[in-house]
Parts: C-alpha cells; structure tokens; sequence
C-alpha cells in the first residue's frame, strides 16, 4: 500500500487492528515503481490512452474499458 495519508487515518487503524488476518505493507515514499497498481496504471496509460485523441469523458471510458476487456481475455499473472 502506498504512504497515502487517508490509509494511516486511526479508523483503517482501527478497523486493521480488528481484522488481523490484514497485514498492511507500505512501500517506500516516492517508490510508486513498486506499487503493481500503479505500473498497471502505467500500462494503461502507454497502451490505450497516450497520443489518443477522445473528444468526450465517454469517449475516454470506452477506450479504456476495451482496454481492461481486452486485458482480462489475455489474463496472465502479473509480474
């Protein structure tokens, strides 16, 4: 999980602290590479949306939902 603040807010403390079968692991600041969330936002970002050209917000979302479509019937581990 990323350093984002709302994540070390006392409720998820809280609520982690009633639920120990969650163990969180923080990535280090500035390490967003680490994060697979966010290399898969990368991904996205490089394969369905970098150079395109949408001319509505549901434009945008077709493009990226026959992304994340496209993504599932492929579906492989991600390493």
């Amino acid at each position: 999980m990323d350093n984002y603040a709302a994540h070390k807010h006392p409720a998820v403390k809280t609520w982690l602290a009633s639920h120990p079968r969650f163990t969180v692991h923080f990535t280090p600041t500035h390490a967003s590479w680490m994060n697979l969330v966010e290399v898969w936002f990368g991904i996205v970002e490089r394969q369905a949306i970098r150079r395109g050209v949408f001319k509505s917000v549901k434009d945008l979302n077709t493009k990226i939902r026959a992304f994340i479509d496209g993504w599932h019937d492929r579906a492989h581990p991600f390493v």
